[in-house]
């Protein structure tokens, strides 16, 4: 998987290493903004292929909703989904001069196994691996690199009046506490990266002070993955609805490149890759 860049902040400005986008594919019926449109082998493949063509460095393949109040499905039905479309975007990509990244979006180990013998190469797990009491020692004997987010609660119930008194300290406090465990386990610090999990268990000040303060994360010394494309905060601003909230996901994303995130998790990657490429050239000229 490719190596992740920083940021050097100089004279009000910033000069950092592109960050990678990862295109999201939701291969489920109830995905917030996407749910129902990628459900058949034929559509996800070719959405795969338009993502990459339109510059995706990864692609992120989720068979199960994690929304606010999304419910449980069981490991098996989440292989049914994802493992034919990841070994069916590796057939079609296979003369590619590289080969695309792809990340199983799962908390279910046994679903993250299966995928990464379909060739899938990296696992992000909202549960940053705490669902099962196996994710940590399948993550190790994987040896590919995970994601690990910050979520209060559970995908069902996380926004049931979630509470922090200083969200951006005790983010930061979970996940070191999870590398901490991670490498315990036998998972290499170099395969960790972080995510504090915008939109999961947080209110909308929380949300504004991760954003506001993404750099402390460095402290960490993990790459940083920010996921806010189209989400709910973004609509308690302007009270736009998911399909419709593009400027604000661009803006978040420019915004957490120049603090440094190192992966911007997104819909819409061309619009995306166009900013972030003019982002750069100004901050560069």
């Amino acid at each position: 998987m490719p190596r992740f860049g920083g940021a050097l902040f100089y004279e009000g400005c910033v000069s950092f290493n592109r960050p990678k986008i990862m295109g999201i594919l939701n291969v489920t019926p109830d995905s917030f903004s996407d749910g129902g449109r990628y459900d058949s082998l034929e559509l996800a493949v070719k959405q795969a292929l338009r993502l990459i063509d339109d510059g995706a460095d990864i692609i992120d393949i989720g068979g199960e909703s994690t929304r606010p109040g999304a419910e449980e499905i069981s490991p098996e039905e989440e292989i049914r989904r994802t493992v034919p479309v990841i070994a069916a975007i590796r057939d079609a990509t296979k003369d590619h001069l590289e080969a695309p990244v792809i990340s199983i979006d799962t908390r279910k180990p046994d679903v993250a196994e299966a995928a990464v013998h379909a060739g899938a190469d990296a696992w992000n797990d909202v549960t940053a691996l705490t669902f099962d009491p196996r994710s940590e020692g399948l993550a190790a004997e994987l040896a590919c690199p995970v994601i690990i987010m910050h979520m209060q609660g559970s995908p069902e119930t996380m926004q049931n009046s979630p509470h922090y008194d200083d969200p951006v300290a005790e983010v930061k406090t979970y996940l070191a506490r999870r590398i901490d465990a991670l490498e315990f386990a036998g998972v290499e610090r170099e395969n960790i990266t972080i995510d504090p999990g915008i939109g999961f268990g947080k209110r909308q000040e929380d949300n504004l002070a991760i954003l506001s303060k993404l750099d402390a994360f460095h402290d960490l010394g993990c790459p940083i993955l920010i996921g806010a494309s189209r989400k709910s905060f973004i609509g308690r601003i302007d009270g736009s609805s998911a399909d419709d909230r593009l400027g604000g996901s661009l803006a978040t994303a420019l915004w957490s490149a120049a603090l440094g995130a190192d992966i911007i998790r997104v819909h819409d990657v061309s619009e995306t890759v166009q900013a972030v490429k003019v982002w750069e050239a100004i901050c560069d000229n």
